[in-house]
């Protein structure tokens, strides 16, 4: 009987424990349900947020204030305008051709990578720049930017400037937008073709002509007083 007895004792000890380590798991998981866990990411930098506009192969005409300026063809054409100053971004190069009032084609511009400060109104033309104007101007640099606004072209880096008459190498190049006035410092050569043979030439012939318009040299009588 007694053996009986402490065996059922056991039992509800063992059956006591298990409920104990029931509760507790219970209690556990319980308490990590109501334990929300927030998964967050970090803020984004806003001048790392995604471009407003990306368009590829482009084809377009683009005015201001009504007026047709230029075309531009590109491969990829992106606006972003919250990176800090807004911008156009032309990654992978791009060719303008640049139009006057009445739509004929001023220059074609070309280059490997450029940006368009849409709110400044200044272009950043970088790596391999090259120009061509209808008066048979050839300009060369690996960097110009284009003021828009100012109605200038300007460089700091080595440029390269041919035209019918004259050859230009030289650092620190400036000109107006339409390429006919222009200046650059620490030029490597400025010279006009033919300057230096036709004015010699010319020299040479004014002085045979001279020489050959004089008449015989008649003896002339001294007085003396």
């Amino acid at each position: 009987m007694e053996s009986r007895i402490t065996k059922t004792k056991k039992n509800t000890s063992s059956l006591h424990a298990i409920l104990i380590v029931a509760a507790a798991c219970i209690l556990v998981m319980a308490s990590a349900c109501s334990e929300e866990i927030e998964h967050t990411a970090p803020a984004i930098n806003p001048r790392d947020s995604v471009p407003m506009m990306v368009t590829f192969g482009v084809n377009t005409l683009i005015s201001d204030s009504g007026v047709i300026k230029y075309r531009i063809v590109t491969e990829q054409w992106e606006v972003n305008t919250v990176r800090q100053p807004s911008r156009w971004i032309f990654e992978k190069g791009i060719f303008l051709e640049q139009f006057d009032q009445n739509l004929h084609v001023e220059s074609y511009i070309q280059c490997d990578t450029a940006y368009y400060y849409d709110i400044e109104h200044l272009w950043e033309l970088r790596g391999r720049v090259k120009i061509f104007t209808k008066n048979g101007l050839r300009f060369s640099s690996e960097e110009l930017f284009w003021d828009d606004r100012n109605h200038e072209v300007y460089s700091n880096r080595y440029s390269h400037l041919i035209t019918d008459e004259r050859e230009l190498q030289g650092t620190r190049f400036r000109s107006n937008e339409n390429m006919t006035k222009y200046d650059a410092s620490s030029t490597k050569g400025s010279f006009v073709k033919g300057d230096i043979g036709e004015s010699d030439d010319k020299s040479e012939n004014d002085s045979l002509n001279r020489t050959r318009g004089r008449g015989p040299a008649s003896p002339s009588r001294v007085h003396n007083n």
